[in-house]
């Protein structure tokens, strides 16, 4: 099957109904209820500038002493501003305005850093379209597994767990009950069969505007919107019940913090909140399958790129030193991240996307490149890397199964994809570095569960030092046609498209 660019590269992965790299729309981007009703009691000044421009979200970064962050809100409302919420912990206040010099006169308050505009869509647009769905498993394909003792009914389809010695590694351990790992995505039903045993609603929100709703069963997936979260959590902790299928760490939490609002768009102010949420509910491992909308790269050099990289860096960084291992996908272009010259097309996703060339030491992928943050590229049933996963040396931190159209298993299994659970209590087959994610994550809630006390940097030393070390596939051809598809560098013990090596479930909780 041919390999198409996806537009959108990690929010949805690879519905396996369609192809590699089918996309969500590009549609206008939603608001939240809680948006709306911020933008609904701006003072009169916002309302003044009403018919300057539309209604954008801004992202305002501060010193964090309490003099600095009350001067600034109060510049923010005589520049026509609304404050949504601050995090004054981290220096991050997230403000609506319709004045279109916004962030260039924030920008000039003294103590400001860096400001800019989230995204390009105004707040009112609303849309609930998304392409596709997962090939769900049909009664007929479940019937026919046989299970061996010991073994929920469909884990015979999950190539990907002994992959990474996963089903080895739960003959010694399911992973602690006091351990959590939270999905930050598109949403997690939580009445999933396979979920509901090991899920954490205490730690789960909805982020989407920016601040935190904890109405009960706000962090679940509409029925319009993507499966993404769900399948995702799955993989990490479903539960080993007699019930479908087996996550990686089938004995620890699992948490949603739902970041994507119904248009599929993953924007900097709900990012943010999803990283503070977490650090401050003692979440051990964070799961980031997906880029921050609307800039597939975020360049340091323009203002308002620069201001969504501070705060989503400020954010990971605040959640990694209160404890959280924060683990994010390579993305799903097979581009080399260590290059000097890359390719954009897809930015703005939110807007008129142009192509620009790009450095990706300048302009960065975020979470994916942000430091501290464990960068996972995929692989597939053979063990190589898969066709369409970014790589690069020091890029790509871990290695992990996120399946290959390419790569077909050995049987029982019928499917080189990953298996997940889909919501409404259903199973189905997806593909991506989203779906490789969640195995490290999962590996990091197994190291967690083993070394209880283990700071965060602990946590990832611990995964890097017991990945299996694997060498480049050098000529890489994965699709047979004689043409070389990308070109690996460095050594068998760190290389850029396995990083330290592949993920290995069973060092977790023996080491």
């Amino acid at each position: 099957m041919a390999h198409l660019r996806s537009r959108r590269r990690l929010a949805l992965a690879v519905p396996a109904a369609l192809s590699l790299t089918a996309s969500l729309g590009f549609l206008p981007s939603a608001a939240s209820a809680a948006a709306s009703a911020a933008a609904s009691t701006a003072p009169a000044a916002t309302a003044a500038r009403a018919a300057d421009g539309p209604t954008l979200s801004y992202v305002v970064n501060t010193r964090t002493d309490r003099s600095t962050i009350e001067s600034v809100r109060r510049e923010i409302a005589r520049n026509g501003g609304t404050v949504v919420t601050s995090y004054d912990r981290i220096g991050v206040i997230v403000a609506h305005s319709a004045n279109p010099g916004f962030a260039q006169a924030v920008r000039a308050v003294r103590g400001v850093a860096s400001a800019g505009a989230t995204r390009n869509a105004p707040l009112p647009a609303q849309s609930t379209t998304d392409v596709g769905t997962p090939k769900a498993l049909s009664a007929a394909e479940a019937a026919g597994v046989r299970a061996a003792a010991g073994q929920d009914p469909l884990e015979p389809l999950q190539w990907d767990l002994p992959a990474i010695k996963a089903d080895k590694a739960h003959e010694k351990t399911l992973g602690s009950p006091d351990v959590t790992v939270a999905v930050i995505d598109t949403g997690v039903d939580d009445t999933h069969p396979d979920i509901a045993p090991n899920f954490d609603r205490a730690a789960s929100v909805n982020c989407v505007s920016g601040k935190p709703d904890t109405t009960d069963g706000a962090w679940r997936p509409g029925a319009s919107e993507s499966p993404h979260g769900t399948h995702v959590a799955g993989e990490i902790a479903a539960a080993k019940n007699g019930v479908g299928m087996t996550g990686v760490a089938p004995g620890v939490k699992v948490a949603g913090i739902k970041v994507s609002n119904p248009g599929g768009y993953f924007y900097t102010e709900a990012v943010v909140c999803g990283f503070v949420w977490a650090a401050e509910h003692h979440v051990d491992v964070t799961n980031n399958s997906y880029y921050t909308d609307p800039w597939y790269f975020n360049c340091t050099t323009d203002p308002d790129q620069k201001a969504l990289v501070d705060a989503i860096t400020r954010a990971s960084r605040y959640a990694e030193r209160k404890g959280t291992v924060n683990v994010a996908a390579a993305g799903n272009e097979n581009y080399d991240l260590a290059s000097h010259a890359i390719t954009d097309e897809d930015s703005p996703n939110d807007g008129t996307p142009s192509d620009r060339v790009i450095d990706p030491h300048e302009c960065f992928d975020i979470p994916t490149q942000l430091p501290g943050v464990v960068t996972t590229a995929a692989t597939g049933a053979k063990g190589l890397k898969s066709s369409f996963s970014n790589y690069g040396l020091g890029v790509a931190d871990i290695a992990a199964p996120g399946g290959d159209y390419y790569q077909p298993p050995q049987a029982p299994a019928t499917s080189g994809l990953i298996l997940g659970t889909l919501p409404g209590g259903k199973w189905g087959y997806m593909a991506g570095t989203s779906m490789a994610t969640p195995h490290v994550a999962g590996v990091a809630a197994l190291i967690k569960s083993t070394h209880p006390h283990a700071p965060a940097a602990t946590v990832k030393a611990l995964l890097y030092a017991e990945a299996t070390a694997t060498p480049c596939t050098d000529p890489y051809d994965i699709n047979g046609d004689g043409k070389v598809d990308a070109v690996c560098e460095g050594t068998k013990n760190r290389n850029g498209f396995y990083g330290w090596g592949v993920a290995d479930a069973l060092a977790a909780v023996t080491r």
